[in-house]
C-alpha cells in the first residue's frame, strides 16, 4: 500500500522533492496527489527524466505515481498565485479521504504558504488544524521530532498575543494525555514529559505572569499523583541543556517559538513533524516552500526522508 503525499504548494519546492525523490532507486512508494502537468513541467525545468504511471506501485527511477488533482490556474515555479489556493486544499481533501478509508497508510505533506492561501479568502491556520477539521478530530497535537529530541506544542499558529488565553485547563490535560499515549504506543514505558512554563521563569513565583501558579503546576500535580511522569512547569530558556534533557521523551512547550527553533537548530533538514491525535498517520517536512530554491535542484531531501521513514516506522508499528 502507498503513502499518499502532498507536494503543498505548487509554485514551491514540494513538486522538486517529489520529482527527486522519484529519481531513486531505493525508495518507498508514494502516491503522488497533483497535477500531471505541474510535475512534467517542473521536471524538465530541474532537467529530469519523469513518467507518470498510473499504478501505486512502482520500483522504477524516474517513475512517478500520480493521483490527478488540476490546477485552474498556470503554476510559475517560485512565484505565488492566490487563485491555486484551493487547489493545494484539494489535494489535501483528497488525500486526508482516501487516508480515513483505509486505502493509504499514512499522509506525508510538503509545505504549504498560509499566507496565500488567505489571501484567497479562505481561513487556514495550518495543516495541524485544517487535518483535524477534515477528519472530524476534537484535538491534535503538534509535535516535532529529531534525533534525541521530542517538542510538542500547546498552542499552534496563533498570534502569540492569543497564547495564554488558550492556555487553559482541560486543553492542556488533553494535550499531554494525547503525548502520553503516543509515547506509550512507541513501547516507551512510563514516559517522561517535561512541561515548559509559559512565562520567563515559569512566571518568577507569580512576579511576572501566574499561568503557572493558576493552571499549569495544579494540573502537572495532579497528574503526576494520577501516575503520570511529568516535570513542570520548567522555564523554557533552561529547559533544552543537555543536563535537563536526560531521560526526557518529549518536551512540551506552551506556544510555537518557544521550543521549535531549539529542535530546527539541533536537527534542521533532519526533523519531522508529526500530528498525534489523528485517526490516521500524518508526518511533515520541517521547512517551508523556499520558493527562491524551487526549479534550482539546489534542495535536500533529508527532511522529505525523515518524514518517510518516521511514517513507515508508525505504519510498522500499528500493524504488529
Amino acid at each position: 500500500m502507498a503513502i499518499a503525499f502532498t507536494p503543498g504548494e505548487p509554485s514551491g519546492i514540494g513538486v522538486d522533492l517529489a520529482v527527486i525523490y522519484a529519481q531513486k532507486k531505493l525508495r518507498k512508494n508514494l502516491l503522488v496527489f497533483t497535477d500531471p502537468d505541474v510535475v512534467i513541467k517542473r521536471a524538465k525545468k530541474l532537467n529530469l527524466p519523469v513518467k507518470i504511471v498510473e499504478s501505486e506501485v512502482t520500483n522504477t527511477p524516474g517513475e512517478i505515481c500520480i493521483y490527478p488533482v488540476k490546477t485552474t490556474t498556470n503554476v510559475q515555479c517560485g512565484v505565488l498565485n492566490k487563485n491555486n489556493s484551493q487547489f493545494v486544499l484539494n489535494t489535501l481533501n483528497i488525500a486526508t479521504k482516501y487516508c480515513l478509508e483505509s486505502k493509504h497508510n499514512a499522509l506525508v505533506t510538503g509545505p504549504v504558504h498560509k499566507g496565500v492561501i488567505n489571501q484567497s479568502g479562505i481561513d487556514f491556520t495550518g495543516h495541524t488544524e485544517y487535518l483535524a477539521k477534515l477528519s472530524n478530530t476534537n484535538r491534535t497535537v503538534m509535535m516535532l521530532a529529531t534525533d534525541g529530541l521530542r517538542v510538542a506544542l500547546a498552542t499552534t499558529h496563533i498570534p502569540l498575543s492569543e497564547v495564554s488565553k488558550n492556555i487553559q485547563t482541560d486543553s492542556l490535560k488533553q494535550t499531554i494525555d494525547i503525548i502520553n499515549n503516543f509515547l506509550l504506543s512507541q513501547g516507551i514505558n512510563n514516559p517522561h514529559i517535561t512541561v515548559c512554563g509559559l512565562n520567563p521563569h515559569a512566571g518568577e513565583g507569580g512576579y511576572l505572569g501566574n499561568e503557572e501558579i493558576r493552571i499549569i503546576n495544579p494540573l502537572i500535580d495532579n497528574l503526576n499523583a494520577q501516575g503520570y511522569n511529568l516535570t513542570g512547569s520548567v522555564p523554557a530558556d533552561t529547559a533544552f541543556t543537555s543536563d535537563a534533557l536526560k531521560g526526557v521523551d518529549c518536551v512540551l512547550s506552551m506556544y510555537h517559538d518557544q521550543g521549535l527553533p531549539v529542535l530546527k537548530t539541533l536537527g534542521f533538514k533532519k526533523a519531522v513533524n508529526v500530528t498525534l491525535g489523528l485517526p490516521f498517520i500524518r508526518t511533515s517536512v520541517d521547512h517551508g516552500t523556499a520558493l527562491d530554491l524551487a526549479g534550482t535542484g539546489n534542495i535536500s531531501l533529508g527532511s522529505l526522508n525523515t518524514a518517510l521513514e518516521y511514517a513507515q516506522n508508525l505504519i510498522n508499528k500499528t500493524s504488529v
